[in-house]
Parts: C-alpha cells; structure tokens; sequence
C-alpha cells in the first residue's frame, strides 16, 4: 500500500524539526551539509521521530539548493548533500516510514532577489537528484510566494507520478502574502496535480487551525499541517520555542477534526511534539465532512478626503510642473518654506521631497510633507526608499502618510549608505523598487503586504523613477514597463543634461501611455557639474556642458546664469515632447527654479496664444 492509499484510509503522523534540534544540539552552520560530514547525526534525528510515531519522515534537505548552499561556498555539492540525505532517511526508515525528498521555498520578502528563471534551474537540479535516489514522494514546504510554488509545483508534476505535498506558508491568518486567501489556493495547487496541500511554518497551532477553519475538504486532494511549536521568543541572539507537547496533543483532534491527514511539525517541534500528537490520534479516524467558516474582511473606500486630480492625469492634460526641494540637512525650516511658497506662488503643480537623498540625514520629508500642505497649500510629492526601513517600517509609514492625507508618493530603492555620511549604517533593502511599487498598489486594493485588511484602500498616485542616462536606453525602457505591471502610474527620470538624449528617450518611450516628467536641474558651477558627471550614480553631463560650466568658473554669478541658460534650452528640447517637466533645486538655489518655472508658464502661455491667433 502506497502513502496515497494509507491517507484515504487514516490520518498519518509526519516528523518534525531537523534544524531545531541540531540547533539545540550545538550546532549553528549548515544544516544540510551535514549530511556529509555527520551522517550519524541525522540518522539519529530521524529514529527518533521513528520512535515517537511518525509514519512519514523527510529528507534533511530543506535548503539543499544551489542558491542556499552557495551562501556556504558549497554550490558544487547539491548532488552529493541530496544524495546523501535521501540515503540516510533510507536507512532511518528501514522499511517503517516513508521518505519525502523535501525541497524549500527560495523566495521570501524581495522577490526580486531570485527570479523565476533562477528558481526552475535550481529547482531542477534538486528534484532530479530526490527522485533518482529513490524517494516515496516529494514535499514542497514554506513557500510565501505562490508564484513561486505554483511554478514548481508544475515542473515536478510533469517529471514524477510520486505523491506531491505542497504547503503554502502564511504571515497572517487565512491569506498569503499577495492576498490570496488561503483556500483558493489550495484549490490552485489541487488543479496543479498536488497530491496533498496545506500549510507549515510560520504560524502555531492556533493560527494555523484559523486559517483552516476557511479551508473545505479538497475535492480528490488531501490536507496536511506542520504547525510551528509557537510564535519564537528571541534570547540572547536565539530564536526559542517555548510550547510543550501537551498542547500539541490537546490541538491534534482539532486538526482531524479541519479534515487534515498528514499531520507533522515545522520549527521548534521536537519527537515529543509528534509523539504527542500520535498518541492523541491514536485510533488515526479521518473526518470525511466539515463545517466551512465563511469570514468576510471590512474595507472601505476613503470618502470624506477625496484626493486631488493625480499627477499622472495633470500631465495628461495640461503642462505639469513639479519641483524636488530638499528637506534642510540642519534643523529649522524657515529658509526651506520660503523656498517652496515661492516656487508655489510661481505656479508647481506639486514640490518632491526626497527621502534622505545620496543617503544623508535630512529632515523627515514626511513631517516638511505635513507642514508645507497644511500651512501652505503645497501639494507634496514624498519620496520613499527602500534603503532606511523594513517591511514593517515602509507599511507603518505608508500608512501614516495615508492618515496625513498625503497620496502622491515616488518609489525608489534609495543610494546605498555606503555612499552617505554614515557608511557603516545599515542599507535595509527588504524590497526592491518593484516590490515596493506593488505593496503601494496593493496599498490601494485595501491590502497590507501579508493579504491582511487594512480596513479602508488607500488612493496613492505611485511614482516611479526612470534613469535613462545609461548605455543601453532599451534595457533602461526594459525597467520602465515592468514598473508599471508592478503598478507605477507615471515616472520621474533623473537629470538630463543632453537634447539629443531627451529626443532618444521620446523616441524610446512613445509607445508608452504612462506620463514621463522629465528631469532638469540647473548647474550652478563647474565643479558642481564635474562633481555630478563623476560622482552620483545615474547622471551624465556632455563634453559640451562641462566646457561651457568651465569657461565661467572663475565668475559665481556667471556660472549661475549659465546654468539656467543650458536649463532653458533642454526645457525648449523638451517642451513639445513631454507633458511633464521635474525640475531638481539645487543647493536650495530655489530662486534657480522659480526662474525656471515662470519660463514654462511663459512658453506655456506663448504658445497657447499662437494656437489662438493661427487657429
């Protein structure tokens, strides 16, 4: 009899942690190599959830991939560690369990970090050694991102007719991470040919009979549930599990009774965990009907602050204008909203507050975001990095601008603090760009990151950046297009210091519909343009432009004069072409930029004039 025909007929009890008790037996590098250098370790790991009842065990192979193990310099060793580990859970087994080769998810916050393609090449090479050795089924277990699992999933169907388990992995109860609720899920991976689905990692038994509680039968697969020990304590630099086993033996007939049959343990579960749950279901009887919960999640559209006319449809319409004008390095403000009511009286459609840009301490833009709206009538355009804060902080704050009443926002990964005036701080960079734009739409949709409700949908107008100063304009285009599949509704491009190269990016980008604002930012001397072409990632000045900041170096005021004058003529290349004008403040030289501003609305205006008189 087969594992599949065994759970048609009585619930079966799986194994639990491996690395919870290597890590408790003093053992903190990787896991998986182990397999090589102390075989008789995790032979005895699996004898011992053996002993306490498991009829299902694991292969200690969880992170044995490509991508993993190259963190340990062992990229060269998938094969052997796979290997190995199959026949060492073979020779646990003995004939008394059957041995899934297990093989874990890649993708966790930042998706981008490992694409699909990395994902089904190191997938491969893993399943292809499980089941050459002989395995009796494949676990697929902690995958956040469905995408990802679904994937997979998909390529071991087609190369084994082996039972597939698929466990999704959840941050909050009943939905994934893209909002999914966990039930339609599973409904997806059943429709993949996944044998067996459900859940482990992550939540305790607790939340995890929650989730399952919305979770009916499967209609020809099974459930299963490796519920963690408890939600982790952190202790002197260590993640410990405090649950007992008697809980789990009490929480074991609620499972039967969510209709799961393969039941185990994921991260802190030790063999008395499973020994507890074995001996609660002793008689191994499944449910074979159960009672559906149906809980529906409250979110309501903001209706008492309609937001303004977003940016992206100003620049559809009419010529939109919009400043950068960084927060003070220094406390006090008064010189910064002189600044801003000044470029407001010359006419802005919106002032950009950067998130400490070339990462140096600034001001919170979010707080000059509050006061310029409130007490002038600024309409702000906030930046937000990836660089200063984790997942946890980029949500808080996005909600926080919500509250505030501020909805234009510009995603951005941010300059690394390498290059900032505090080397040594830490670039957090749990998401990339693209994964920050998505968390903003999925802001909008009334989600959080995890899929939970965050009770009204937020209405934010998502910014994004274009950087076309680089060699390969197509490659630059590439980025663009796939910033607004994640979501984007306009973009701001670095700045340009070439006409010929805001001609390139027209002809480059036409066939977009998303409005570009253009980046143009006046020099003020020659070493301010020598320092900029040499030093800031994503700027380059022609020969030309250089020669002509040079030519006035010794003469400040002159060198200013310059600056607008290149300023107007790439405002002129631009003018028919684009919408959109980003004009960039330097130095807080506002008095530059409100020049600027009152030249568009000159030309604006000039030119409606000859569309009246020839029309």
């Amino acid at each position: 009899m087969g594992l599949l025909d065994e759970l048609k007929e009585r619930i079966l009890i799986a194994d639990g942690a491996m690395g919870t008790l290597l890590y408790s037996h003093g053992i903190d590098r990787c896991f998986e190599e182990l397999n090589l250098s102390n075989p008789d370790e995790i032979v005895h790991i699996h004898e011992a959830y053996i002993a306490a009842g498991a009829d299902v065990i694991q292969t200690n192979t969880y992170g044995a991939n490509y991508v993993k193990l190259a963190r340990y310099g062992l990229e060269d060793e998938v094969p052997a560690i796979n290997r190995a580990a199959v026949r060492l859970a073979r020779q646990a087994a003995n004939g008394r369990a059957y041995v899934l080769g297990t093989i874990g998810g890649l993708r966790t916050l930042n998706k981008s970090v490992v694409t699909l393609e990395e994902v089904k090449r190191t997938f491969r090479e893993q399943l292809f050694v499980l089941l050459a050795e002989g395995v009796d089924g494949v676990l697929l277990e902690t995958y956040y991102d469905l995408e990802e699992l679904e994937t997979v999933l998909a390529i071991a169907r087609k190369e084994t007719d082996l039972p597939i388990i698929a466990h999704v992995s959840l941050h909050e109860v009943g939905v994934l991470q893209d909002g999914t609720p966990l039930a339609d899920a599973l409904i997806r991976l059943e429709a993949l040919g996944a044998d067996v689905v459900g859940l482990n990692c992550r939540l305790g038994p607790y939340h995890m009979l929650r989730s399952l509680e919305e979770v009916p039968l499967p209609k020809q697969a099974f459930l299963s549930a490796y519920p963690n020990a408890s939600l982790p304590d952190y202790r002197d630099g260590r993640l410990v599990y405090e649950t007992n086993a008697e809980y789990f033996e009490e929480t074991a007939k609620a499972f039967r009774d969510q209709g799961v049959r393969l039941i185990g343990g994921c991260c802190g579960t030790t063999p008395k965990h499973i020994e507890a749950m074995a001996k609660a279901l002793a008689d191994r009887t499944p449910v074979t009907e159960k009672t559906v919960k149906r809980r529906t999640a409250s979110v309501s559209v903001q209706a008492d602050r309609p937001a303004p006319t977003p940016l992206p449809e100003l620049a559809r319409t009419y010529r939109s204008v919009i400043v950068e004008l960084d927060p003070p390095k220094q406390l006090g403000i008064d010189k910064f909203l002189a600044g801003a009511k000044a470029l407001h009286d010359a006419g802005i459609d919106a002032l950009t507050l950067a998130d400490n840009s070339l990462a140096t301490p600034r001001i919170s833009n979010a707080a000059v975001a509050t006061i310029i709206k409130e007490q002038l009538g600024i309409r702000p355009l906030v930046h937000i990095t990836c660089r200063d804060r984790n997942l946890i902080g980029l949500q808080s704050h996005l909600m926080g601008l919500h509250t505030l009443g501020i909805t234009d926002v510009l995603a951005i990964t941010g300059d690394p603090s390498k290059i900032g005036d505090f080397p040594g701080a830490t670039s957090v960079y749990d998401l990339s760009s693209f994964d920050l734009i998505r968390l903003i739409r999925q802001f909008n949709e009334g989600l959080s990151y995890s899929g939970k409700p965050l009770g009204q949908k937020t209405n934010f107008s998502i910014g994004a950046v274009f950087n076309p100063n680089v060699r390969h304009l197509d490659k630059a285009v590439e980025r663009m297009e796939k910033k607004i599949q994640c979501g984007a509704h306009y973009f701001l491009t670095q700045p340009i210091y070439s006409e010929e190269k805001i001609v390139e990016v027209y002809e480059a980008t036409k066939h977009l519909d998303t409005p570009i604002y253009i980046g143009i930012m006046p020099l003020v001397s020659a070493r301010n343009a020598d320092f900029l072409h040499h030093e800031v990632p994503g700027i380059t000045l022609s020969d030309e432009i250089r020669a002509r900041m040079a030519a006035c170096s010794v003469d400040p005021v002159q060198a200013a004069k310059e600056g607008i004058a290149i300023a107007k003529s790439l405002i002129d290349a631009a003018f028919d072409l684009f919408n959109g004008i980003y004009l960039i403040t330097p130095f807080l030289r506002y008095d530059m930029t409100v020049e600027l501003v009152r030249y568009i609305h000159e030309k604006e205006a000039a030119a409606k004039e000859r569309k009246v008189v020839h029309g």
